[in-house]
């Protein structure tokens, strides 16, 4: 049986004994703010709990509570058969060195190296020599393949490393229970397969009891025990994955069944492009991202390119946008050849563009009607107040927004402030609009709201649209075309029923990733 590295007289927590967390009745309240509402849940020692529900529906304030970090409003937290709220800060400090979590952002340290972030909690919790604590390190580097970046800093690692460092230091010390907030976040469908092997891989290794939170329906298959669905503060269903499979509360059928996967169209493609890209090369510091992409973009469509990360997808299109100059190769868009024109005729041709990011990144400052107004009235030739006025109401009137016009973006729900940012990038009248990961780190439900968003968007403006996205789901379900990047070029681009039959390995293990 394993031993904890920073507690080593501790006797692990057994199935015999009970849970390793048990939540009683428990209610938890910010001022008049309701986020858990008399919420009962155990985590079965041993086994892999994941967590799920909807944005905003509490699930990251229920592992703070259980790992002690928040105090209940009403109700018992027994972790590791001790009720946190009865414990002082040395007895709670204690509790939470049998654990481990690991977040979204990796929260790595830059200033210190590799060996350095992971060897912290032993470093700071026990005494080990320098010696011990570089055998200790390497043993655990070993099976993540990260052994030769043991002395490097963050900043000179990829994603998917920072990822496997963040894990090596949350059970360096070989914890009880991990809870992983949201692991996968933010991935491709094929890291996202290497972050559930990884978090198997580690449950084996250390035999240890593991919660999770988590949006992605094919990490839940691969990786769920039991399921527990949270929504309003409550648990409303607890059960194993052919449970979870069959139950009909309304609320867990509607989030599994959004992730269904529809194809938009299996029309071909018309061959009127909007935008021309041919044989495109772009170097940085000697390494070649894109090597010879060429990619017509569709006049009125909706073309979703996928890759993975570091695949140069956002070099693409910073190289559409005419933000990056080419190597070698040319882009025309709407009949202007970037490579042959002013810096003066590309930033012209980019006020015909629109674009929503991840965030919608609305200005707190402002109202929505000011946020939507915001690109009018800050324009070189400057709109008439009267016309902005009106062209805002109209907006906000056409996307069913002007109920919130007088309102703040911290005073609304997300797919309202993605809404706004959609009214911002349309107010304009581009012609072309361009979406960059519109729906990371949403849950199934509010990605099908994105997407039909998307959708309208696009046939009431009658825009050209190009979606960057990870998401494979949403892909198959908005594309008219599909094109994806691999090792910087166009491994394949059609139809989303020509991707399907794509001969293409890589194409394969993308869509497949996501999509059983």
């Amino acid at each position: 049986m394993r031993q904890n590295l920073i507690l080593p007289n501790i006797q692990r927590w057994t199935a015999e004994q009970g849970p390793v967390v048990h939540l009683d009745h428990i209610t938890q309240r910010f001022g008049e703010k309701l986020v858990l509402d008399d919420l009962s849940i155990e985590i079965p020692v041993g086994k892999t709990t994941v967590i799920i529900g909807e944005s905003g529906s509490g699930k990251s304030v229920l592992i703070k509570t259980m790992n002690g970090l928040l105090t209940p409003t009403q109700g018992r937290c027994l972790l590791f058969g001790q009720d946190t709220s009865r414990c002082n800060i040395t007895e709670l400090y204690e509790l939470r060195k049998r654990t481990g979590t690991i977040l979204q952002d990796y929260a790595l340290i830059d200033s210190i190296t590799v060996f350095e972030n992971i060897a912290f909690p032993l470093a700071e919790n026990a005494k080990f020599s320098e010696k011990e604590l570089r055998h200790i390190v390497e043993e655990a580097l070993k099976p993540l393949g990260l052994i030769d970046a043991i002395d490097k800093y963050p900043y000179e690692l990829s994603g998917g490393m920072k990822k496997r460092v963040s894990f090596a230091r949350a059970t360096i010390h070989q914890p009880e229970l991990v809870f992983f907030d949201e692991p996968t976040t933010g991935l491709d469908p094929l890291m996202i397969v290497f972050v559930d092997n990884m978090i198997k891989d580690l449950r084996s290794r250390y035999d240890m009891t593991s919660v999770i939170i988590s949006h992605d329906i094919q990490s839940i298959y691969r990786l769920a025990d039991r399921v527990a669905f949270l929504h309003n503060g409550k648990i409303i269903f607890q059960g194993n994955l052919a449970e979870v499979k069959t139950t009909q509360i309304p609320e867990v059928r509607r989030f599994f069944d959004s992730t269904n996967k529809t194809n938009k169209t299996s029309n071909k493609i018309e061959p009127r492009p909007y935008i021309q890209v041919r044989d495109l090369h772009k170097s940085f510091s000697g390494k070649p991202v894109l090597k010879g992409v060429s990619l017509d973009i569709p006049l009125r469509k909706i073309t979703v390119i996928i890759g993975g990360s570091g695949s140069g997808k956002s070099v693409l299109l910073k190289n559409i946008l005419g933000l990056f100059v080419p190597d070698s190769g040319t882009v025309n868009v709407n009949g202007l050849e970037l490579t042959k024109c002013t810096e003066r005729q590309r930033e012209e041709m980019r006020t015909h563009i629109g674009m929503l990011f991840q965030g919608a990144a609305l200005f707190d400052s402002m109202t929505v009607e000011e946020n939507i107004a915001f690109p009018l009235s800050e324009r070189l030739h400057a709109v008439p107040a009267d016309e902005i006025k009106e062209r805002v109401q109209q907006m906000m009137e056409r996307l069913k927004i002007q109920n919130i016009a007088k309102s703040y973006p911290s005073g609304i729900s997300a797919g309202q402030r993605k809404r706004v940012g959609l009214a911002r990038a349309i107010i304009t009248k581009p012609e072309l609009m361009i979406y960059d990961e519109p729906t990371t780190g949403q849950d199934p439900i509010m990605i099908r709201y994105v997407d039909d968003m998307i959708l309208e968007a696009h046939d009431t403006f009658e825009l050209t649209t190009i979606v960057i996205s990870h998401d494979m789901v949403s892909t198959f379900r908005i594309a008219d075309q599909i094109a994806m990047v691999y090792d910087g070029v166009i491994a394949a681009r059609g139809t989303p029923a020509e991707l399907m039959a794509s001969p293409h390995p890589e194409v394969q293990r993308m869509i497949h990733a996501q999509i059983p």
